[in-house]
């Protein structure tokens, strides 16, 4: 069987950094984790290709060479899947689906011939069976299983020059049960980790292909089970010393993080640089109502100050729409980000994703809306206890607000000046890199003044910290244009939309 795998497209988004990766040659953020693994677990005799949409189209002649599709992606990258299916249907291929949207939401991929849910490892002879001689069927996921049976993803397949960072995923899992989070759901409240010898020869396999940069560790909470990752530290630390220190990794986190000096000397020392924190509300009843109670054992002023002086750069998520949410809560979200050292501070809309306990305790009060899978969000899929209009109004001018440029270069000057002088080299391509940021955005580019205010201040701390500062000046083009050419006028339309609503009833 010649097997074609592919990743759907992303649309334009926060964390999809394009305007930016436009700037420096690339295409991609991240490389598709998910279909790689999987593409280790089939039959290795089986010929098998990746196209990764987000860095190069699909072609009719890579159609005509597959027995079989595999269609992988989150509920963001469904129209892109259902496109690449409606195709691969009409050459007369065989199409299965999988990955997180396919296992929340089966229902919504009856164009494939088969929905294969939940996780790979432990069930290659079940994908064999739905590849050969699946027929209209769901496969039901299986148990979870321990990651040991996890195989060293296909890192070959991919086009590696094409992305910023590659990717490795060293649990599954999180303890905690917060309301409106899947991940609880697809993978379990009893976090899971990979055996330490094979995550490290994920990134031998990593290294041997010549990558030098930054990994993503995918873990939707890396300190989900503390006492493994405190034994992992060490080995990690000992794997990148003696290679004289090739990667630099950032990952996810709960905000609790802070509240464990060691784990965090460990990530620092084994050459962790950023994390990623859901702290979501600076309302305790909020929190308290949505059942994240992790978040109530630290301020979050307090953590992002630690963290940050310990040498990890925070990265932040923010939820606007919860149930207690009023004029008060969007004021308090901008009050706590004013004074913030978060650079990448990423406000959001509550949403409800199917299976969660939010979906189920909405679809009792029968609150939940039918609007279709995969859409950009502009409105709460479900009907919020704030008036909507102003809700979404609210959210509209807190994203102005927050990334106006003079305001986005202020918190990164807050991130600089806690943080402490940490290993810095310079990565493959990184002098490329650099170059064109500095043509681009401090030549070319409309925020210059900015650009070389925040260049020269990282020199000032330390010359190793220039490449954080064009980092930062690259990323910040994209929030900047993304939030004014992109969701801010979304969002105006959404608000409009709302409005027309109203005066027809």
């Amino acid at each position: 069987m010649k097997i074609l795998l592919i990743h759907a497209a992303f649309p334009v988004t926060y964390w999809g950094f394009q305007h930016a990766l436009a700037l420096i040659g690339k295409r991609a953020s991240l490389p598709p984790l998910g279909l790689v693994t999987m593409a280790a677990h089939l039959p290795p005799e089986w010929p098998v290709r990746l196209i990764d949409l987000n860095v190069a189209p699909l072609r009719d002649a890579d159609l005509a060479w597959a027995d079989a599709v595999l269609v992988g992606g989150m509920r963001i990258q469904a129209p892109s899947m259902h496109e690449v299916m409606a195709r691969a249907k009409a050459s007369g291929k065989r199409v299965i689906v999988g990955g997180p949207a396919a296992t929340t939401s089966p229902e919504e991929f009856a164009d494939a011939e088969v929905v294969f849910c939940g996780e790979v490892e432990g069930r290659e002879e079940e994908l064999r069976e739905a590849i050969q001689h699946g027929h209209s069927r769901v496969v039901l996921p299986g148990a979870r299983p321990p990651l040991g049976q996890s195989r060293v993803p296909r890192f070959d397949l991919l086009d590696r020059n094409a992305y910023t960072s590659m990717a490795v995923q060293y649990s599954r899992g999180c303890p905690f049960r917060c309301e409106f989070c899947d991940i609880i759901e697809i993978f379990g409240r009893v976090p899971r980790v990979k055996p330490t010898a094979l995550l490290l020869a994920e990134l031998d396999a990593l290294h041997e292909l010549g990558w030098r940069g930054t990994v993503f560790f995918v873990d939707d909470n890396f300190i989900g089970n503390r006492r493994q990752v405190a034994t992992f530290l060490p080995e990690l630390q000992a794997w990148q010393a003696a290679r004289g220190w090739p990667l630099e990794f950032y990952t996810e986190a709960s905000i609790d993080l802070a509240l464990e000096p060691e784990l965090v000397a460990g990530m620092v020392q084994a050459g962790f640089r950023s994390v990623f924190l859901g702290i979501e509300t600076a309302s305790t009843e909020a929190l308290l109502a949505a059942q994240k109670t992790q978040n109530l054992r630290i301020a979050p002023q307090e953590a992002v100050k630690i963290l940050a002086r310990a040498g990890l750069e925070v990265m932040a998520g923010f939820i606007v729409g919860f149930d207690t949410d009023d004029e008060k809560a969007l004021d308090m979200q901008r009050q706590f980000l004013e004074a913030a050292p978060i650079p990448l501070a990423m406000v959001g809309l509550l949403t409800a994703l199917p299976g969660t306990a939010l979906w189920r305790r909405l679809q009792t009060e029968g609150r939940l809306r039918a609007r279709g899978i995969g859409e950009n969000f502009t409105r709460p899929n479900f009907v919020p206890r704030m008036d909507e209009a102003r809700l979404l109004d609210g959210y509209a001018r807190l994203l102005t607000w927050l990334y106006a440029p003079e305001r986005y270069f202020a918190r990164c000057r807050a991130h600089l000046a806690l943080t402490p002088i940490l290993r810095q080299r310079v990565r493959k391509g990184g002098v490329k890199t650099g170059l064109l940021a500095l043509w681009r955005l401090g030549i070319l580019g409309p925020r210059r003044r900015e650009f070389w205010s925040l260049l020269a201040a990282a020199v000032r701390r330390s010359p190793s910290l220039a490449s954080w500062a064009v980092e930062k000046a690259l990323q910040g083009e994209h929030l900047v244009r993304y939030t004014a050419e992109h969701l801010v006028p979304r969002m105006r339309e959404a608000v409009a939309e709302v409005r027309a609503e109203a005066r027809s009833t």
